[in-house]
């Protein structure tokens, strides 16, 4: 799986921190950090297809 660095303000950062752990929802960070870009990108995909920008084979 490849590696990618990013850079987060310390408030979201933190606000992550809240949802990681024995008592989170994710197991790490990088977990919730995979979790979010799947959310967003499955909402950018519901716009587009509302919008019609979708091509038939995706």
């Amino acid at each position: 799986m490849p590696k990618i660095s990013v850079e987060i303000p310390q408030e979201l950062l933190t606000d992550l921190d809240e949802h990681v752990g024995d008592d989170g929802k994710f197991v790490n960070r990088s977990d919730a950090v995979r979790a979010s870009i799947r959310k967003t990108l499955d909402m950018l995909d519901e716009i587009d297809s509302r919008h019609g920008r979708l091509n038939d084979d995706e």
